[in-house]
């Protein structure tokens, strides 16, 4: 089978051995597959090892056999797979044997995958595979951020600095469905108006006055991802007693604030990252009672990917990034 690998340094795809179902596994033909940014840091992760590896976190294909002892799905069961690896219940922060799909296992960038079945979930019926292809770990870390850390409510206001990201176009939506208001900041003036097309209710320029430009509005929640560059700023127009939560760092690590400023407004901060199969669960429930299509950027063949992962390194896209395997099956 072909499959995009990290081989001895290098991205590569290549021919690979058909995988085998071990006990409790599962073998899912892949119809699509999702990048995700955590995708373009595995190269230098994982080295010069000689090893091939197939990298990759999210997908969506049809389950073509089952080893002994599973009894969750069936052959020929749509499913979207589950890149949270070991996390089943909602709990504080992942347990110690969480882990990634696609780093050290086995990932998704392929034609058929071997998978622990306790890692399938059906893919909602009213998704195309493009759209299903990039559900889980986009959506699954906006979902928690949104709701099981920010707690975001009917009639509050969220602000999500950086408006293109996949994550970011699953936020918009989730508040818009259970009537939250929704600010978006882009410095592209098109990613504003995919936005506000998306569901936002105000789009604003990253490089215009924040504080100024919202001063006529209560900001319950901030949900940022991009770090050090937004991340004072977004504190500074934050109601008194909000909350913020972190889930990635775009831009620089280490930030830098007023301590006083911060305890004198009792903000609280929280981080996330990815979710559990609770959540994943209750994720794909809310996606099925608002009938979600999740927005896709650009679809590449599995034979395109390293430029599928050029076109994610420019920042330019809007939506989710897909690599399309099997498409006449």
């Amino acid at each position: 089978m072909k499959a995009f690998v990290i081989e001895a340094g290098e991205l590569v795809v290549k021919d690979m051995s058909q995988p085998k179902p071990g006990k409790g596994e599962a073998i899912v033909a892949l119809k699509t597959a999702g990048l995700n940014r955590r995708d373009l840091n595995l190269k230098r992760r994982h080295g010069n090892q000689p090893e091939p590896l197939i990298i990759g976190s999210d997908g969506a294909g049809v389950v073509e056999a089952v080893g002994d002892g599973v009894t969750n799905v069936a052959v020929g069961d749509e499913v979207i797979i589950n890149p949270s690896l070991r996390w089943f219940e909602k709990s504080a922060a992942p347990p110690a044997e969480f882990d990634i799909l696609g780093l050290p296992d086995n990932g998704t960038f392929a034609e058929k995958i071997a998978i622990s079945a306790e890692q399938l979930e059906q893919k909602p019926a009213h998704l195309t595979w493009e759209e299903a292809g990039g559900l889980a770990l986009a959506a699954l870390t906006g979902y928690r951020a949104m709701f099981t850390q920010g707690s975001l409510q009917k009639g509050q206001t969220v602000f999500i600095p950086g408006a293109g990201s996949g994550v970011a176009t699953y936020l918009i939506q989730f508040a818009k469905n259970i009537g939250a208001r929704v600010i978006v900041s882009s410095r592209s003036e098109e990613k504003r108006k995919h936005a506000l097309e998306t569901g936002a209710d105000r789009a604003i320029a990253n490089d215009a006055d924040w504080k100024q430009e919202l001063a006529d509005e209560r900001i319950d929640l901030v949900i940022d991802s991009v770090g050090r560059a937004t991340f004072n700023r977004s504190l500074n127009v934050l109601k008194k007693g909000g909350r913020i939560v972190i889930f990635g760092a775009t831009t620089e690590d280490n930030v830098d604030f007023d301590l006083r400023s911060f305890f004198y407004g009792q903000y609280q901060l929280l981080g996330t990252t990815m979710g559990s199969r609770e959540e994943l669960r209750e994720m794909i429930k809310h996606v099925n009672k608002y009938g979600m299509h999740p927005v896709v950027d650009r679809t590449f063949p599995l034979e395109q990917a390293q430029e599928a992962f050029d076109h994610l390194a420019e920042g330019a896209q809007f939506g989710k990034v897909i690599l399309v395997m099997n498409p006449e099956k």
